[in-house]
């Protein structure tokens, strides 16, 4: 595997709770940030990472990924859960930052509103869901 595994969002919780240095990184975008949600971890004296994979409109992967990680102080032996939306483009984010030196780097299944259900809609798995700390920024 390129990265060190998938874990639950209740095991990204527990990760950031019992490890004083592990970090939560959000690659969803800054739309999303904005109209969905962040995870809000401030009840642990920890903040949320948050450093696009993918720009907003284009959908073009951000090429500085591995800089704006370094600016927002991620250092090389933190143990990293990266979160998006539903899982998937935290699996990319975990695979780079492993490749550069960095983690161990998980992806967090379901991200933080889950795929889409029989209905096409989101929100029934994932972070919010389970009702673990978040707010509407």
């Amino acid at each position: 595997m390129s990265y060190a595994g998938d874990i639950s969002p209740e095991q990204a919780w527990q990760m950031l709770e019992q490890d004083p240095e592990a970090i939560l990184v959000d690659v969803r975008t800054q739309a999303e940030w904005n109209y969905v949600g962040v995870p809000d971890i401030s009840s642990l004296g920890k903040r949320t990472v948050f450093v696009e994979w993918v720009g907003f409109p284009t959908g073009g992967r951000n090429a500085d990924f591995l800089n704006d990680l370094a600016a927002a102080g991620v250092k090389p032996g933190q143990p990293i859960a990266f979160l998006c939306r539903s899982g998937h483009r935290s699996i990319g984010s975990a695979q780079l930052a492993t490749s550069a030196g960095l983690g161990p780097a998980y992806n967090v299944l379901d991200g933080f509103e889950g795929g889409l259900d029989e209905n096409g809609h989101r929100g029934s798995t994932g972070w919010r869901a389970l009702g673990l700390p978040w707010r509407q920024s």
